[in-house]
């Protein structure tokens, strides 16, 4: 079992309100897209509240989804977001959401059995908007293997860690 999986968070900025015509296909598809989530291979959590989706939890302001999981591993997330009934929504995104200009994804490793919380997720996001990639945070173009891998197979990068190239296409 690994040590580490793999956390991330990514925010978008709404074009309309929630309940707008113009975001109810959005909203149409949340339960189908979250369940796919869940049943994909390596997942392992994801942040929501009582609905059973994260749209109510807003801490970067009232205009700003947020969507937090946890993966076993940076290619299990990619192949959910990249390889799935997932990009038939990442390709309508534009309809219900603005252009971020800055990050507006991040990735970092997290021990085994811990689940982020926004606090957190909002730091790493920070970090990768002020630093650049590290292994502190990352993204999908440039992501850093989790400690323990690359501990265990001399890649050893600045803090022990090695970066990749990325995966996204």
């Amino acid at each position: 079992m690994a040590n580490y999986h793999l956390a991330q968070l990514n925010i978008a900025q709404l074009k309309a309100p929630l309940e707008s015509p113009q975001l109810a296909d959005f909203v149409a598809n949340l339960e189908r897209i979250n369940a796919l989530a869940e049943a994909a291979p390596g997942f392992v959590w994801r942040l929501q509240d009582e609905e059973g989706d994260a749209t109510a939890i807003r801490p970067f302001g009232d205009e700003v989804l947020v969507n937090m999981s946890v993966w076993q591993d940076v290619q299990s997330l990619s192949d959910y977001v990249y390889k799935g009934a997932h990009t038939e929504m990442l390709k309508r995104r534009r309809e219900w959401f603005d252009k971020v200009e800055q990050a507006h994804q991040v990735l970092w490793w997290v021990p085994a059995g811990h689940c982020p919380d926004v606090r957190e997720a909002a730091e790493r996001l920070a970090h990768l908007r002020e630093q650049g990639p590290s292994a502190y945070a990352f993204s999908f173009r440039q992501a850093c293997a989790a400690p323990d891998l690359a501990e265990s197979d001399g890649r050893n990068g600045a803090h022990g860690t090695s970066f990749r190239a990325g995966l996204a296409p």
